[in-house]
């Protein structure tokens, strides 16, 4: 990625995420206190918002996790033309055949029923904006997670290793009050929903730029052609993934990268960014050996942590949709 000039607040930002690391409540605060001041992405710095993001995530990535989704939430909120609201937030739009959320109009007011899967830190957040059935299509509303109707399953269900205090678990919304953001089917028509995807690659990247660090610092103690074969190979693979990434920012910033161009983007972007991070974790493994991943704590939640979050790529499916996406478009 293109280095774009940080604001002056970027190293307090940065102090502020290393004291929380992986403590959900210092974690909170840093969304609350930075995430407004991330640019909106389109605004004409989308690389500064992405390099933050990777900044906050090569030095904590349970931080980053909760700062992005919180910071995606807030752009979502300014692309629907609202602005910037007060509390935590998150955003729940997985789907799954065994859990189903409707939208309902009582009469007097928008209420959701039923159960929305994977909320992540649903018990600790203020509010969301949760994707629901309503009608022949999917709405986008707001809603108030300390309402009594709302009830979250407590994170005995969560059993991951990686990014372990980052609960995700379904939510039951008992008739819970919610405000529309958008017509309906906006949330996944808006420029932003593929720009937020890429947003979502820069942690994965930032990530992936911490264990490089050690990686370093482990090369510079021993001396060998092998170990200086790793800090290439990572070396190559994340300058592939910072290139796209930069690219992808000045796409956005210059209207390039709406409508199916700006699905095609994200999804080629993601693919790069996702092969660099699994490369980056085989190399580091390899070159390291089992020692940091028993004996460093630091070390082996980092890498714990990315091989999770970036599992939010799905591989083989998102190259699938990418070849699709490039179909539709060259048949039209």
């Amino acid at each position: 990625m293109t280095a774009a000039e940080l604001p002056t607040w970027a190293g307090d930002f940065r102090a502020a995420v290393d004291e929380a690391g992986d403590r959900v409540e210092a974690g909170l605060n840093v969304a609350r206190d930075y995430g407004r001041l991330l640019p909106l992405p389109g605004s004409g710095a989308t690389a500064e918002r992405w390099q933050l993001l990777a900044l906050a995530a090569e030095v904590d990535l349970s931080a980053a996790r909760i700062l992005e989704a919180h910071s995606d939430a807030l752009a979502i909120l300014g692309e629907a033309g609202e602005a910037p609201p007060g509390g935590t937030w998150g955003v729940f739009a997985a789907e799954s055949c065994e859990a189903r959320l409707d939208a309902y109009d009582d009469g007097a007011a928008t209420v959701l029923v039923g159960t929305k899967p994977w909320c992540s830190l649903a018990g600790s957040l203020d509010h969301a904006l949760v994707t629901a059935r309503a009608g022949s299509g999917r709405g986008l509303y707001a809603v108030d997670l300390r309402h009594s109707s709302v009830t979250a399953d407590g994170p005995a269900t969560w059993v991951a290793r990686g990014l372990a205090n980052i609960t995700s678990a379904p939510v039951e919304f008992d008739s819970t009050p919610a405000r529309a953001v958008g017509a309906e089917g906006w949330y996944l028509r808006r420029p932003g929903f593929a720009w937020g995807g890429i947003g979502v690659a820069a942690c994965w990247y930032g990530g992936a730029l911490g264990l490089f660090r050690t990686l370093r610092e482990f090369s510079a103690k021993r001396d060998g052609e092998l170990n200086r074969l790793h800090v290439g190979t990572v070396d190559a693979a994340l300058h592939g993934a910072a290139a796209a990434l930069g690219e992808a920012a000045a796409l956005v910033d210059s209207g390039h990268a709406a409508g199916a161009a700006g699905e095609i983007l994200a999804l080629r972007v993601r693919a790069v960014v996702a092969d660099a991070v699994e490369r980056t974790l085989r190399q580091v493994g390899h070159a390291l050996g089992p020692g940091p991943l028993a004996f460093d704590e630091r070390h082996a939640r980092r890498a714990a942590d990315l091989e999770l979050y970036v599992r939010q790529h799905h591989a083989e499916r998102d190259l699938a949709a990418l070849g699709a996406a490039l179909d539709e478009r060259d048949g039209s």
